[in-house]
Parts: structure tokens; C-alpha cells; sequence
């Protein structure tokens, strides 16, 4: 029984990490980011590639939801993870509360919808950070919380198995240079919410990241 279950854990380890990893960090970074003292993660642009089953039991206008709440469980759950860090004095800046974030953007009529037309300089002024993380979000099944609350309903979408696509992007908030950039893709059992997603997108990545020790 013992054999069983390491071999499942040790299947189920495996299978969570695999995909396509490409990350880039500027050759200046630390010379670049040396006088940052905050920064700030905006919603992810999502989209949410349902099986033709599930769109069928959807209503119109349910998929926006489901995506919009994705790209913000995301913003949060990123917040969460380098929060904790930070607690743990391995994260160099404080990263703004995606509430005062999104309520900051709200007030300028940025919403979800039209985020991705702005630019990473005009964000980082309005937000007055140094940096802006920003970025896309793909997955074929919902992982947050507020995608079921969205709807008012769980339609079940909580599978074993799931893949997902993250693009994640850094900007100098002075001049918008790309500071680094992470593309990575997972398929498998990965977990259940955004904060799993997150704790599995990153583990890697962050070895790389200047922000962090």
C-alpha cells in the first residue's frame, strides 16, 4: 500500500510540472528595479477554453464571468504569494492590495475589459508604483472561487486533470521597459484553486526573479 501511494505522489509530482518553461530577466534588473520600493499586480486578461458540454449548459454572458473572475482570483492569489515572502523577508518591495489596485483603476474607468489597452507607464503613475505586473491567463477549466460565485452555481467543473498557460510580464514604471517576462504552460492535476496554481506557476520562476532572495 505504502509503494502505491508514493507512486501515485510521486506520478502526480511529476505530472504538475511539465510543460513549456521560457523566462527572461533583464541583463539590468538590479540596477534598474535598485530604487523600487512597490509594486502593483493588475487583473490577468483570462480565457477559459470550455469543453463543448459545459459552454451548452452556460447562459450568455456566463463565460465573460467565469473569465473576469479568473483574471482577478489571479491578481489575488499573486498577491497572496509574494505577501508571504515578503512576510518572510525574502521579497525586497511591498506589492499594493489588489483592492486598492483595482479601486484605484475603477476610478480612472479601467475595468477588466479594457486593461489590456493601457499602457504599463500610464498604470504604474495612477497606481504610483515602480513596477506593474500584468499579464494573460489561459485554462480549460475555472479555478477560483469567484467563478462559481460569479455564477451562483457550481456547474462542476473541478476535474482531476486541467491544463494552464500563464504569460506574466513585469514593466519598469518610469520608462515601461520589460523587466522580465514568464511563459509557462502546466498540464496534469494542478491543483484545486488559484493559490495552488500560483504556489506550482512560481516555484521555478521566482529562483529568477531580482525581487526576491
Amino acid at each position: 500500500m505504502k509503494k502505491i501511494l508514493l507512486l501515485a505522489i510521486f506520478s502526480l509530482s511529476t505530472f504538475t510540472i511539465l510543460g513549456q518553461t521560457n523566462l527572461f530577466q533583464h541583463e539590468d534588473f538590479e540596477n534598474l528595479t535598485k530604487d523600487h520600493k512597490k509594486i502593483a499586480i493588475v487583473p490577468f486578461k483570462t480565457t477559459v477554453k470550455l469543453r463543448p458540454r459545459k459552454m451548452k449548459e452556460l447562459k450568455e454572458g456566463d463565460l465573460e464571468k467565469i473569465e473576469k473572475a479568473e483574471g482577478i482570483g489571479l491578481q489575488v492569489a499573486m498577491h497572496s504569494w509574494f505577501l508571504k515572502r515578503r512576510k518572510r523577508g525574502t521579497m525586497e518591495v511591498d506589492v499594493q492590495d489588489p483592492k486598492r489596485t483595482n479601486a484605484i483603476l475603477k476610478k480612472s474607468d479601467i475595468s477588466y475589459e479594457n486593461i489590456e489597452d493601457q499602457l504599463p507607464e500610464d498604470l504604474a503613475k495612477l497606481l504610483d508604483v515602480d513596477a506593474v505586473i500584468s499579464g494573460t491567463f489561459e485554462t480549460d477549466k475555472p479555478m477560483s472561487d469567484g467563478a462559481s460565485i460569479a455564477l451562483g452555481v457550481v456547474f462542476g467543473f473541478f476535474g482531476n486533470t486541467n491544463s494552464a498557460t500563464i504569460n506574466m510580464s513585469i514593466h519598469n514604471g518610469s520608462d515601461a521597459e520589460l523587466l522580465w517576462n514568464y511563459n509557462k504552460k502546466v498540464r496534469g492535476s494542478i491543483g484545486s484553486d488559484s493559490d495552488d496554481l500560483v504556489n506550482i506557476l512560481m516555484r521555478k520562476a521566482s529562483r529568477r526573479l531580482g525581487y526576491t532572495d
